[in-house]
């Protein structure tokens, strides 16, 4: 039996304090089937749920029993029953506001407030808060005199109209809590308090059965090094709603499904995380598993042996190649590469095929494409140059991965590029994110993982970060400017004006000198020196938290469909990882292999765990997190649009870019404009460094442009095109004709059941031209019965999806 972690004994300070105990049997939560008994019963009394209530001044001894044995035992101690503790407005009433939603975004803390009444999110600033509550509105909210006529009390207790409806009980802790903080005389503090230095929520990780419950014991540590339970004033969030449920006494109630699920526990600006396993079953033995192939298997099937969840046998040699085909070039296979591999006896032909495909134009042409997106490589209407500018960008993104440039380096040539754009292409980013505050914004989503937008207005609900901290941070850019140089734009100059990098919080009216992230002092640099490259010499180096991390979660996300941290650009504490250990080897091998991104891919895709089969294999149906199986997914508006392609032998064509050009290899969103079929299968417009905005999801519109529209019909009916070219062939019969067609497609032999279908259909096309010519030539069947072909495969999910 715990209080805390590691803690057999506990200090009770007051009558209203009180101690939530924890009893676990065997790795189970028992706390709420035990029977609980203090010796002497005087100083305290338990509850069925674990809550200790103090009783006297004392010391006794508690123990918990279940019918077969003691569960545990603990020591406790009460102090100062006879002598109220002073209600501290910061410790104490401002909890009581965040735990009720009073200081949420939804309520007073909106931007304008809430019925004249305004409070900081969350409770950053009490020193504004209670300068709200007790001098602004003439005071109306509270009165010393009968704290029970006070509006704080009256409204949320639903005595008065209230558009939040009612809140407290007046029985409550809450009620009585804020009651005893007017009848005193609504302070702001009561002589010197003691400060919250962190919090600690125990157990910090369970293995719980699906259907169960898990008690959470939470503690607040203070700088003069007293501690205090506030279970019950903590607030709870759970990551994973659909996984579990957070009730206000921090027991947290869990779904039936398993997998991993989180919950951020809250206190002031603390935040404290407790993680769940979630065992759909007993544990599997691994070696039920197949052998790793690297330390990603490990890490994967250490965890499904846990959970109790099998892993899908091993995808065959057609599936894994057209996966991995799509996933690193963003192309179909090629008939001869498909005929080739399959063909192939090589034992090692799938890391062959890895090699060769991070060596092809297609490989850098894809991510490419990705980078651009997410650097924000916008023409947004604008001239030629603007046109040009953007594609002389990608070509250098383009550049680099063909070099394989490490990737720490591609980083800092971004952040740190001065000059002309027509000189130093990187510079163009300069172009597009022109606010500072955004292009702090943006390297620290794209580069770092960590979303700083809340930090501009108020303190991050679910970080660190402060306004101080967004500012100062932003500062590392303030210095940057544009000189114009010639008559176009692309011969500006971006450079460093040789002044101090510093920064106004508009709200305190502070001027931040230029600090890096979670650093405590300025960066202290003299006017002369640019900030930037201590920005990016931080970022590489292989100690910092963020930058590894981050870029092996996105690539990760890119190969499997989902992060191993979700969203894969929101690395933060009270986000974890479904894997941990997996994100930290990782970004471990990323550093260790000189930030090689070719070398994470081939880590990555040799794994057994990548090279899984996506049909299901017992309860593994279920599993959306742990990677018992492969995940099918859509593939993306640019791949589609070119696997449309590949099938039907028609090619792209778009302003300002070479016929047949691919669309991964566009370079910017220009062609989103002319492509109905980019923009509805989700294509991002790159108006944000967030891989939110490109969509997979399938939807309605899709399928009917898929089944009908103008360009579908065009691209079969290509008079050079592959139903044209089929029809033709007559030489060739039936069945190798139609294996073209679903090796092409799918890399695969048409079954049994598709083979019937479609000779079927050829010859009822063929009759029915023979039995009146006039009406349809049978070179005309004949196409239109490829088309028809075609148009089936092409919308199957199969070949939608890559799998």
């Amino acid at each position: 039996m715990r209080s805390r972690s590691g803690a057999a004994e506990a200090v009770l300070n007051g009558p209203e304090a009180g101690q939530q105990l924890i009893v676990m049997n065997g790795g189970r939560d028992v706390t709420r089937e035990v029977a609980y008994s203090v010796t002497p019963p005087v100083v305290a009394t338990v509850d069925a749920s674990g809550w200790v209530t103090p009783l006297s001044d004392g010391r006794a001894t508690i123990t918990a029993t279940m019918p077969d044995k003691t569960a545990g035992s603990l020591v406790l101690t009460v102090e100062n029953f006879g002598h109220l503790q002073p209600v501290s407005f910061t410790n104490d009433v401002m909890p009581v506001l965040t735990r009720n939603h009073c200081n949420s975004g939804a309520c007073h803390a909106k931007a304008s407030g809430n019925n004249g009444f305004q409070l900081s999110l969350l409770g950053f600033d009490p020193l504004r808060d209670h300068e709200m509550l007790t001098v602004k509105g003439r005071g109306r909210r509270i009165s010393i005199a009968a704290p029970d006529s006070s509006l704080l009390l009256q409204k949320p207790s639903g005595e008065i109209p209230h558009q939040g409806g009612a809140r407290l009980e007046k029985s409550s802790d809450d009620y009585r809590t804020l009651r005893r903080w007017i009848e005193a005389g609504a302070l702001m503090a009561s002589g010197k308090e003691p400060v919250v230095d962190r919090i600690e929520v125990y157990p910090a990780h369970a293995v719980a059965a699906p259907g169960s419950s898990q008690q959470l014991a939470v503690t607040a540590f203070f700088n003069d090094g007293t501690s205090r339970d506030i279970t019950r004033m903590a607030q709870y969030v759970v990551n994973q709603p659909d996984m579990a449920e957070a009730g206000e006494t921090g027991l947290i109630r869990f779904d039936d499904k398993s997998g991993i699920t989180s919950v951020m526990v809250r206190f002031q600006q603390w935040i404290g995380v407790f993680s769940a396993t979630i065992p759909v079953g007993p544990g599997l033995d691994l070696a039920q598993y197949p052998p790793p192939a690297n330390f990603i298997d490990t890490e994967i099937f250490k965890q499904l042996s846990v959970l109790g969840l099998p892993a899908s046998r091993a995808a065959d040699d057609g599936v894994f190649l057209r996966r991995a085909t799509l996933d690193v070039t963003g192309r179909l296979p090629t008939l001869e590469e498909t005929r080739t591999f399959l063909g192939s006896s090589d034992p090692n032909k799938r890391a062959i095929l890895i090699d060769t495909l991070l060596e092809t134009p297609n490989y850098a042409d894809l991510f490419a494409g990705k980078w651009a997106g997410l650097l924000r490589n916008k023409v947004a209407g604008g001239t030629e140059w603007v046109s040009r500018d953007s594609q002389a960008f990608h070509a250098w993104i383009r550049s680099a991965l063909i070099q394989n440039k490490p990737f720490d380096q591609f980083a800092s040539e971004l952040i740190t590029a001065s000059g002309k754009a027509n000189e130093n292409p990187a510079v163009s980013w300069y172009r597009v994110v022109t606010d500072r505050k955004e292009q702090m914004q943006d390297i620290a989503q794209v580069f770092l993982g960590v979303r700083m937008q809340c930090a501009q207005c108020h303190h991050h609900p679910y970080e660190r970060w402060t306004q101080d901290d967004y500012y100062s941070f932003a500062a590392l850019f303030s210095t940057i400017e544009r000189k114009k140089i010639g008559k176009l734009p692309e011969e500006d100059i971006v450079y460093h004006n040789r002044k101090a990098a510093q920064m106004e919080n508009p709200n305190s009216k502070v001027v931040l000198q230029a600090r890096l992230l979670g650093a405590e002092l300025p960066l202290g640099l003299p006017d002369a020196q640019d900030p930037r490259p201590a920005l990016a010499d931080w970022m590489r180096d292989p100690a910092n938290p963020y930058f590894s991390k981050v870029l092996v979660n996105r690539y990760w996300k890119h190969f499997f469909g989902r992060g191993l941290v979700e969203p894969e650009d929101d690395i933060r504490p009270t986000n974890p990882p479904t894997h941990p250990e997996l994100l930290d080897r990782l970004a471990a091998h990323f550093v260790q292999s000189g930030y090689d991104l070719k070398a994470l891919i081939r880590v990555i895709t040799n794994s057994r765990v990548y090279q899984l089969s996506a049909e299901p294999v017992g309860q593994n149906a279920d599993d959306t997190q742990n990677y018992a199986r492969f995940y099918p997914r859509r593939m993306s508006a640019e791949v589609m649009l070119d696997a449309a392609n590949d099938l039907s032998g028609a090619q792209n064509s778009f302003n300002r870019q070479p016929t047949g050009v691919r669309a991964v290899a566009l370079p910017n969103e220009e062609a989103n404009n002319e492509s109905e079929f980019l923009t509805m299968f989700g294509r991002p417009q790159m108006d944000t460094a967030c891989e939110c905005e490109r969509t997979t999801e399938a939807n309605l519109g899709q399928s009917l442009h898929l089944i009908n529209s103008d360009l579908i019909q065009a691209k079969l009916a290509l008079s050079t095109g592959r139903a044209s070219l089929l029809a033709k062939e007559k030489e060739r019969s039936d069945a190798d004709r139609l294996q073209e067609v679903y090796l092409t497609a799918l890399c695969r032999q048409p079954a049994d059941e598709e083979s019937a279908i479609a000779l079927a259909h050829l010859k009822r096309k063929r009759e029915l031209s023979a039995a009146d010519p006039a009406k349809v030539s049978p070179a005309k069947a004949e196409q239109e019965a490829w088309e028809d072909i075609l148009w089936v495969v092409m919308n199957s999910k199969e070949f939608l999806f890559n799998h």
